[in-house]
């Protein structure tokens, strides 16, 4: 069996995979207490320690296991501060950047047979790739053969056009190798077609899916996992300006295709970045889904936002995965997860290595 430690854990992403792969989650740690409680709702049984992490021994909280059993330590440090998006405090300046220590800290403590550290694509190249530098280094010096790679949930099943950087790492010499992609892409028609159509700003706990669980795409089905309705159907409420602005938009476009008279509010127009109301085209990938309301994300065939189960489907959340917090929470959950298919292809291929 394959014990994991899911740490910076979030609403549990990663642990949603591994658990898929079939690992075993032990404990997770996350300092929001709305991450938290959502991880806590989704893994029945798995302690979950709401602290922050310099605070946390996790020698007291790790339990023995098996002479044949191996251990696991993962997890995304807050990864803000080496977005390529963020241009304020994208340097060792910012405190989020030095959160890799706590990582590093855990490991040389527990000293697991496995480590996976995941964080944004712009930690690959971040200061000049100095910072991946420092960090592989860390891990070499406690032993590990370290791999990394920059990977893309569309590869995988995901329904999203997100690129992650993984760092892989194991203590008895194994070389890791990535998985193989898959040969087939997830559109987001085939992801979302069957959920129920929504106006702005509705907020619909429970509803029936449009079409039966036979007739729905194999990426629904799967998402679907025996749930009867679709739950947290909850759409930010937009001002009717912008729900006016969202008629002028086809799919694939964004802010450029707004009129000029329904752009008065924006000093410079031109300084709108280009994923700023976007509508996504439905018969690709989504792009990447962050922070969706604020973006302005637009659903491809609806003037509106994306519902919090859109943004889960288009993540591979499984529709039994319900999130906790306020909307604005949950909204920054989904996006700051890591897609559970992504993570679920990855620990698949670390358990082939036991066998």
């Amino acid at each position: 069996m394959l014990y994991g430690i899911d740490i910076f854990s979030g609403a549990g992403g990663l642990s949603i995979g591994a658990e898929m792969a079939g690992a075993q989650v032990m404990f997770a740690v996350e300092k929001d207490k709305y991450a938290a409680e959502t991880y806590r709702c989704n893994h029945n049984g798995t302690p979950v320690i709401c602290d922050d992490i310099h605070n946390i021994d996790p020698l007291q909280h790790t339990t023995p296991i098996g002479a044949n059993d191996q251990l696991i330590i993962f997890g995304g440090p807050p990864c803000q501060g080496f977005s390529t998006s963020n241009t304020v405090t994208r340097n060792m300046q910012n405190p989020n950047n030095s959160l890799f220590e706590e990582f590093v800290r855990f490991v040389a403590t527990l000293k697991p047979d496995w480590f996976l550290f995941e964080n944004v694509e712009g930690f690959y190249r971040f200061e000049k790739g100095t910072m991946r530098a420092k960090v592989k280094a860390c891990f070499e010096k406690l032993g590990y053969t370290v791999n990394d790679a920059i990977v893309i949930a569309s590869d995988y099943g995901v329904p999203q056009h997100r690129n992650r950087f993984i760092m892989v790492g194991n203590r008895n010499g194994i070389s890791f190798q990535f998985p193989d992609k898959h040969k087939t892409t997830i559109t987001v028609n085939e992801a979302i077609a069957d959920l129920p159509e929504l106006s702005n700003g509705q907020m619909e706990d429970s509803l029936p899916y449009k079409c039966s669980v036979k007739k729905a795409s194999a990426y629904a089905q799967l998402m679907r996992n025996g749930s009867q309705t679709s739950k947290q159907n909850f759409v930010s409420k937009n001002a009717d300006y912008v729900i006016e602005r969202y008629k002028y938009i086809g799919q694939g476009q964004n802010w450029k295709a707004i009129p000029e008279n329904l752009m008065t509010n924006y000093k410079d127009k031109n300084q709108c970045h280009s994923g700023i109301y976007k509508r996504l085209v439905a018969d690709k990938p989504s792009v990447v889904i962050s922070n969706y309301r604020k973006n302005m994300l637009i659903h491809p065939f609806q003037d509106r936002g994306l519902s919090v189960r859109e943004a889960a489907r288009l993540q591979s959340f499984p529709d039994d995965f319900i999130f906790k917090g306020s909307l604005m929470h949950i909204q920054q959950q989904i996006g700051n997860a890591v897609p559970p298919l992504l993570a679920k292809a990855v620990f698949e291929k670390i358990l082939e290595y036991g066998k």
